[in-house]
């Protein structure tokens, strides 16, 4: 069984309070805001509309609901006076799918505006919900090609040139993923392969820490990942690291290896349920069918700058099921795992 160790030898006498160093400002935990945030795209408009649908949330909190007004009015102005500007960003041949979701999200606009004149708290959380991902709609339309060449010398691994979204049934409920592509195409690509051949159907969750994770993926047998049935051979699978403002990943060796301490991921360990690969402790390139769920704690491992970053691959993020992934543990079953959207994406080996 391989390990998942979130204090190595450089983190002995480490205390909680270094969380308070490590993590600097606010980190964005949103599983869904993450992945919108590290799409391949440069168009200010369209974030500063994401960013003024968000910050309601925050306005919720403090019950401050008058300022959620600025944040409408900053959302219509993007909508309206700023529409040719976001139209600019999306291909020709999309630009008829991004009319009719901007028509929805203006209209979407006033509908909540109603919503907070009675101040429902639940109504208008849900309704925010569903206009952002109006906004990640029009966003993904945004996207053109895929945005940098893999390293050859992984062309014999299965690639994920895009997303995925898989979903996973347990003995205690669903789960749905999506899988990020664009931030680690050879992790990604590796575990929507497997769930496409049907590799983690009735595999059971083989290790949990209480604070921090939950892994699956160990074969019945003494192989602790995947044997291809073409090579008869172990597939391993390097870390692989989005730094943000990077064209490329990180192959190879840890950010902490590398002294990039501070640098922060694309798709960072910052949500509940962030899925990564599990590897042995000592080899960051030995990983291959076992991952992990990641749910951090807020004081030994809290979102943002945390011990994790940089020292395992994060490919992917827990969307809905987040009261099931709570009740799993040790001993419980994967019963199917299957991808319900975008295996069009994945890109087979090279031999």
């Amino acid at each position: 069984m391989l390990t998942v160790t979130v204090f190595g030898a450089s983190f002995l006498g480490w205390q909680p309070q270094a969380a308070a160093i490590l993590a600097q400002g606010d980190a964005v935990t949103d599983p869904r805001a993450i992945l919108q945030y590290s799409l391949p795209i440069e168009n200010k408009s369209v974030r500063k509309l994401q960013k003024s649908l968000e910050d309601i949330s925050n306005q919720l909190r403090g019950k401050r609901w008058k300022n959620i007004g600025k944040d409408l009015r900053d959302a219509n102005s993007v909508l309206g006076y700023g529409r040719d500007k976001l139209l600019a960003s999306i291909p020709e041949d999309r630009q008829p799918q991004a009319e009719a979701l901007i028509d929805r999200l203006t209209t979407g606009i006033e509908e909540i505006r109603e919503i907070i004149d009675t101040k429902d708290r639940e109504a208008t959380y849900i309704k925010r919900r569903e206009l952002l991902n109006l906004v990640g709609d029009l966003e993904e339309l945004m996207v053109v090609g895929y945005p940098f060449e893999v390293p050859e010398e992984y062309n014999n691994l299965p690639q994920l040139l895009g997303r995925a979204t898989v979903e996973m049934e347990t003995n205690k409920g669903d789960l749905t993923v999506i899988v990020d592509g664009y931030s680690a195409p050879v992790n990604g690509g590796n575990f929507v392969d497997l769930v496409n051949r049907g590799f983690y159907d009735g595999l059971d969750f083989n290790r949990a820490e209480d604070f921090y994770i939950l892994q699956a993926g160990d074969p019945p047998g003494e192989a602790d990942g995947f044997i291809d049935p073409k090579t008869n051979e172990y597939r391993a699978i390097p870390i692989e690291v989005l730094v943000k403002g990077d064209e490329l990943p990180v192959y190879g060796e840890t950010l902490e290896e590398l002294g990039r301490y501070l640098d922060v991921p694309a798709i960072p360990f910052n949500s509940y349920g962030a899925m990564a690969l599990a590897r042995p402790a000592n080899d960051p390139n030995g990983g291959s069918s076992q991952f992990f769920f990641f749910k951090f704690d807020t004081e030994i491992t809290p979102p943002g700058y945390n011990l994790m970053d940089g020292r395992y691959s994060v490919f992917g993020y827990l969307v809905e099921g987040k009261e099931v992934l709570e009740e799993l543990t040790a001993g419980d079953k994967i019963i199917s795992a299957k991808v319900i959207d975008g295996i069009d994406n994945l890109k087979e080996p090279v031999s």
